[in-house]
């Protein structure tokens, strides 16, 4: 099947993650964990800028009063609207020789969540941890090996969380008021060695839209987790999509090209490189952080 994604900057990162677009701009913000960088693409013009960080960065955030949040491996910072580390608000809650943050973003009141992973992956010592707008620090999801596919339904009541090596996504009941997630509870389960789900985004209409890292694909799931479309990726490794444009219905997907071999990267050679496709039904905008 030919794919509906067009690549749009051909720029092979290592491990391009953690897309979201910014409504003011009118571009896409996005990071390479192994450059390390965070990066500002506008596709007016086709630029990007791409501004160097220190250590592996794994996510970030938009802050409300300017400026980024950025989970990197030493801990959570606060960074200028340069990319310029300012201020560590958090230390890292591991060690930092095998364990690393990835997968983050705010919920609709503002909190700023990051998972960890565990880059061993031997054992499940990851978690999901909440930075309060009073920068007050949580774990609040315990026992993951690599913490991903974080998002939330429309109205903020339900949470999305997956494992990758376990190859779930559970949903959660989601307390708004506390920031606290319950009622763990299985929302979808692959079998396939392929079928690993990395980072997630969810559309207006409540369904939950998951890139399959190592399968080539991108699948959007109803509320209730039956599959509802399926999209292949001309890169072997989608990592997370995000909605973007003035309607918020162009998909934008990061890749990666990290231990790809030679023969894969010769037959896909856009791997690592920004896609995007238009759909139907737009996402909703990227929540900043409060604090």
């Amino acid at each position: 099947m030919r794919s509906p994604f067009r690549c749009v900057l051909d720029i092979r990162a290592s491990l391009g993650e953690c897309p979201q677009w910014n409504v003011d701009e009118q571009a896409l913000y996005w990071v390479d964990i192994n450059a390390p960088s965070l990066n500002r693409f506008d596709p007016a013009s086709g630029v990007n800028l791409s501004m160097p960080m220190p250590e592996s960065i794994g996510s970030f955030a938009f802050r409300r009063g300017g400026g980024f949040v950025v989970a990197l491996r030493s801990g959570v910072w606060f960074a200028d609207a340069q990319g310029r580390p300012t201020r560590k608000v958090a230390d890292a809650p591991y060690d930092g020789a095998h364990h690393r943050f990835n997968d983050g973003r705010c919920d609709r009141q503002g909190r700023f969540f990051a998972g960890t992973m565990n880059e061993r992956r031997d054992a499940s010592t990851a978690a999901l941890w909440r930075l309060d707008p009073d920068l007050s620090f949580h774990r609040v999801v315990a026992d993951v090996t690599v913490s991903n596919g974080l998002a939330w339904s429309p109205d903020g009541r339900t949470m999305y969380h997956a494992d990758t090596p376990a190859l779930t996504v559970r949903a959660y009941d989601y307390d708004t008021a506390t920031g606290t997630p319950s009622n763990a509870r299985e929302f979808a389960r692959w079998s396939g060695e392929t079928d690993r789900p990395d980072g997630a985004t969810v559309d207006a209409q409540g369904c939950y839209w998951t890139s399959f890292f190592r399968g080539g694909k991108v699948l959007r799931l109803s509320p209730q987790g039956s599959v509802l479309a399926e999209y292949p990726v001309p890169a072997m490794c989608p990592t997370m999509c995000a909605f973007g444009g003035e309607d918020l219905r162009t998909l934008y997907l990061t890749t990666a090209r990290t231990q790809r071999d030679d023969e894969e990267l010769a037959r896909l050679p856009l791997s690592g490189g920004l896609f995007a496709m238009r759909v139907d039904v737009p996402g909703l905008p990227e929540p900043s952080f409060a604090g």
